[in-house]
């Protein structure tokens, strides 16, 4: 009696019948070095198999299941070589996305919001929603650009002379005036000098520079900017407030560093400084006749190119700088447009007038209608 059937063991399986060109092609695959290690597994398997090497030690030997030795055998009864050399992929029935899908899911994104109260819809919220694959969904988002979880902040003026006050700016700088300079001009006020409670950890391989969250206080000043926007110099000056006799001071020290025979643009935004009894009185000598004031509209400091200079030294010297004092914070600032000013960039402006106030309108339509 089979001492296996005795002790109530399963009998071996019977080794694996292969042909000499079976055999062959098994084994050239396991030498072969650029077999698939899935592919070369699977040959050994079924070589095992063939030797008559019981399947629970082939399982041990190749690191595998015995299920999965059983499976590949009945595989190989079915399917022969290609049970070894082919690659089996699940069949998975998924959604076929059609234009009616396709414009559904754009239609409840942008028109619809989640039912359990959320601000917006999510992949996954979605899918769910509509009974669908997340991978749909994504897809749908990419190809219309559509991008819920993102959101941007707008700011419309009421100014009634708008469309005056964006031609004069926008002329000025498309068409400047031959033999005169245009001076885009503001103050960037408050600048905090801070110092962090703890050494900055230094930028490391797969680590971003670290600084604490909370800092000290070492006083505030205010930077005067002018900034040409014919060749991106800019005239600046630190001090401690930003009333009119600030920005007076800041004009005295702006007309000795331009030349005396040039008419002046200057473009600036509507703060009470600009336009105060003490700057008026400054403009009326005949020597300053030359100086031409062209305030932006309300609400429209986007139109002023200083701004963007104001985000460049922000970004790059201000935000992430340590100042134990308004003294060294100022330093830092006066460095910083010394070495600006030796190689200036201007910045380019393409937006025409009427391409500006076309948007401003279709943003005042959707506003009003809310589609």
């Amino acid at each position: 009696m089979d001492l296996a059937v005795y002790w109530g063991m399963p009998s071996p399986a019977p080794a694996l019948a292969l042909s000499v060109g079976q055999k062959s092609e098994l084994e050239g695959l396991v030498r072969n070095g650029s077999t698939p290690q899935k592919v070369a597994v699977r040959c050994r398997l079924l070589l095992l198999a063939h030797e008559g090497v019981a399947n629970q030690s082939i399982a041990e030997q190749l690191s595998l299941s015995r299920p999965t030795v059983l499976a590949l055998r009945d595989a190989f009864a079915r399917d022969g070589l290609s049970a070894a050399t082919g690659i089996r992929r699940r069949k998975r029935r998924g959604s076929v996305l059609t234009p009616e899908l396709e414009q559904k899911i754009v239609d409840t994104t942008v028109k619809t919001r989640p039912g359990d109260g959320s601000t917006h819809w999510s992949v996954r919220m979605l899918a769910s929603q509509l009974g669908i694959s997340r991978t749909i969904v994504h897809r749908v988002w990419q190809r219309h650009d559509i991008q819920p979880h993102r959101v941007e902040r707008f700011k419309l003026s009421n100014d009634p002379r708008f469309e005056e006050k964006v031609r004069d700016i926008v002329g000025l700088y498309l068409n400047p005036p031959e033999r005169a300079l245009v001076l885009c001009v503001d103050e960037k006020s408050q600048i905090q000098a801070l110092d962090r409670t703890a050494p900055i950890l230094p930028l490391r391989p797969g680590l971003p520079e670290r600084q604490t969250h909370d800092y000290k206080r070492h006083g505030t000043t205010t930077l005067f900017a002018a900034f040409n926007i014919l060749n991106g110099k800019v005239i600046g000056t630190c001090q401690d407030r930003h009333r009119s006799r600030e920005f007076i001071r800041f004009l005295n020290h702006m007309e000795t560093q331009l030349p005396a025979d040039q008419e002046v643009h200057l473009i600036m935004d509507n703060y009470c400084t600009h336009k105060s009894a003490e700057v008026q009185r400054w403009l009326k000598p005949k020597k300053r006749k030359r100086f031409h004031f062209h305030f932006t509209p309300t609400s429209s400091s986007w139109l002023n190119q200083v701004e963007r200079f104001f985000a460049l030294i922000t970004g790059r010297m201000i935000r992430r700088g340590t100042f134990h004092s308004t003294d060294e914070l100022e330093k830092a600032i006066y460095k910083w447009l010394a070495t600006w000013n030796g190689e200036p960039t201007p910045f380019t402006w393409k937006a025409s007038a009427d391409v500006i106030l076309d948007k401003v309108r279709r943003c005042k339509e959707l506003s009003e209608t809310g589609d």
